[in-house]
């Protein structure tokens, strides 16, 4: 079944934003001929991964690590660049260091071998076994699900309905996440590692499909990387990549409207400037929440917005004991989390937080003997009736004193740099409830019921808010899904 491309002249493309999404999609066009333009509202490449720069400290803005870096390889290789020429990838090892709330610690390691060793030794041969074979079913889903459902362009229940289906069906992928897992894995400190990646997706364990499993496996399974010099090396380099391919980068250029000809098909895009730029097509990258109302002149999509996150980038003196890139605090009223967020609209009452500190796979990325660290805690966006305005400071506070009695006494004193972010902040930078993970990624709102790419005859969307959804890979996914509507 073809898919649905914009019809009629396609030479010159117009990209809004310079975001992963955007430059995947600007790589793909000029590598097919295409004249591409990208304007972004920022100084630089990046999106939600522009870095902060602060007293000798790096700090990545969005992203921590890089799953399926052959996707990045992919976008380069369409104008005959050699990933590996230009990126240096660590990788992250363990992929994570799960601390649990009576203190046990776990690492997740994306080598089923050794990770199999140690749940032996922690939980016995059988949980190890049931380990073994949940990796095996995260392979097929993963190889099922990619492919399929996720690496395509969806046009309506059509392309859904296919041999494809009924084999995700028959493997239990519409089933909960959290009973899928309990099928394999007993141990609930064992579950948790492979199920709290649904929160990514704006969802509980308990409501998640089990196909959304295949979170996990990008990197419990397949692995993690960082770039030399953080993540947001990463679109530096495509921008790079781009522009010596022809690709013309318009930064500190904010687009706010289109101006649409006599068949109302888009001629040019319109800048903060009053500056017109004409095009055959545009990709906008803007969440569709902001992008319809405020770009398009249009309706919003009614949808769903996946929870915010509290974020402290902090450059510390010391160690504390981090001795991995990430780690994962778990609090002990796991599953209460959960109906706070989503629920309640509360922040959680004993916080589950992720610390990820990028100075211990690249020390460039801090002073000698310090740390630069980016502490990232859920919270409700901004649908909850909560003033950020006033909860900033006393819940960073929390947060802090909250890392003191979880092992890392002191580290309030020893803060040199600090950096907060709200969902006050995620919404001034354009995100749609002060979430950066866009519309959550319910069953309702995936694949064919996510918003549509192909909005209007020429205009095309891509990033978070449309198909696939929210992350690094879906993002460049989402970028050559959005090349492939002009290209064919």
């Amino acid at each position: 079944m073809a898919i649905r491309t914009v019809t009629g002249r396609t030479d010159r493309i117009v990209v809004v934003g310079s975001g992963f999404a955007g430059l995947a999609a600007a790589l793909r066009l000029a590598g097919s001929g295409r004249q591409v333009t990208v304007c972004e509202r920022w100084s630089g490449p990046g999106g939600k991964a522009l870095p902060v720069l602060d007293g000798g400290y790096v700090f990545d803005g969005g992203p921590t690590v890089l799953t399926l870096p052959e996707l990045v390889a992919d976008a380069m290789r369409c104008v005959g660049v050699n990933f590996e020429d230009r990126v240096e990838l660590v990788p992250v090892d363990p992929v994570y260091r799960a601390v649990y709330a009576d203190g046990q610690r776990l690492d997740v390691i994306a080598d089923e071998d050794r990770m199999a060793a140690q749940i032996a030794g922690v939980c016995g041969a059988r949980e190890a076994d049931g380990y073994r074979r949940y990796v095996a079913f995260l392979r097929r889903l993963y190889e099922c699900e990619f492919p399929a459902f996720i690496d395509r362009n969806m046009d309506g229940m059509g392309r859904l309905l296919t041999a494809d289906l009924a084999r995700l069906i028959g493997m239990g992928g519409f089933r909960s996440l959290e009973s899928k897992v309990g099928q394999y894995l007993r141990d609930p400190r064992i579950r948790t590692l492979f199920t709290f990646q649904a929160l990514y997706a704006g969802l509980s364990p308990a409501r998640a499909r089990a196909l959304y499993g295949i979170i996990a496996y990008l990197d419990t399974v397949a692995g993690a990387y960082v770039p030399r010099g953080g993540v947001h090396r990463l679109p530096a380099v495509l921008a790079e990549v781009a522009a010596d391919h022809g690709v013309e980068f318009r930064y500190d250029t904010e687009v706010t409207g289109v101006r649409r000809g006599p068949g109302g098909r888009v001629e040019a895009v319109v800048t903060s400037q009053g500056e017109q730029i004409a095009t055959d097509a545009v990709i906008i990258t803007a969440d569709p929440g902001v992008a319809f109302p405020e770009l398009l002149h249009r309706p919003p999509p009614r949808v769903n917005y996946a929870p915010s996150c509290f974020v402290l980038q902090l450059g510390v003196r010391g160690e504390f004991g981090f001795d991995a890139h990430h780690t994962m605090n778990l609090g002990g009223s796991w599953k209460r989390s959960f109906a706070e967020l989503r629920t309640d609209g509360k922040t959680m009452g004993d916080p589950t937080f992720l610390v990820s500190v990028a100075s211990k796979s690249d020390p460039a990325l801090a002073p000698a003997g310090r740390l630069s660290m980016c502490v990232q805690v859920p919270v409700p966006n901004l649908g909850a009736a909560l003033d950020w305005s006033e909860l900033a400071e006393p819940y960073r506070d929390q947060i802090i004193e909250t890392m003191e009695k979880r092992g890392y006494s002191g580290i309030g004193s020893a803060i040199e740099v600090e950096h907060i972010l709200t969902p006050l902040d995620w919404a001034q930078r354009g995100n749609p409830l002060g979430t950066p993970f866009s519309a959550a990624q319910t069953f309702w709102q995936t694949g064919p019921f996510r918003t549509s790419n192909l909005v209007e005859d020429n205009i095309v969307l891509a990033g978070a808010g449309t198909h696939p959804g929210t992350g690094v890979p879906t993002a460049l996914i989402s970028g050559k899904l959005a090349a492939q509507r002009i290209t064919g």
